[in-house]
């Protein structure tokens, strides 16, 4: 996770946590001079699109105080839907047994992309099969993943 991500995350979750959601992580998409800052909230009862907005009101009112992003960025908060991400080792546990789509930060057996059946997570590594061939990926690599739905 990149070093402004961590610091959204500890500046925010006090109060995604106070409003009884919890905050699964947060995506900082940067195109040329406009950033979006994505918020992913969840709990158990689901998330509806008023919770998001609630959400955002009150993030919103933190960032707006604490400044901690110094060029122009719209926020969004959203549910994790069914493609949900995969942030941290307690994301990718819970996630063991299912499809998984992985993009590394930096190639691994010349390629960035996985997608397969997390088999398991050792110690910092992520066990994924792919066409019966399992590969071992560190979980500090992952630049993105999200749990594949099947219909």
């Amino acid at each position: 996770m990149a070093k402004q991500e961590q610091q959204l995350i500890e500046l925010l979750a006090p109060t995604v946590s106070a409003a009884g959601f919890e905050l699964l992580g947060i995506e900082v998409l940067r195109a040329g001079k406009h950033s979006t800052v994505r918020l992913y909230i969840d709990h158990p009862d689901g998330v509806t699109v008023e919770h998001c907005a609630n959400i955002s009101r009150e993030v919103g009112a933190i960032l707006d105080v604490e400044d901690p992003i110094s060029h122009e960025y719209m926020l969004e908060v959203s549910s994790p839907g069914l493609d949900r991400p995969l942030f941290t080792p307690e994301h990718f546990a819970r996630a063991v047994g299912e499809k998984v789509d992985v993009k590394l930060a930096i190639p691994q057996d010349g390629r960035r992309k996985f997608k397969g059946i997390l088999q398991a997570i050792e110690q910092d590594m992520l066990v994924i099969e792919i066409d019966g061939k399992q590969f071992r990926l560190l979980m500090d690599n992952v630049e993105k993943a999200n749990i594949v739905p099947v219909f």
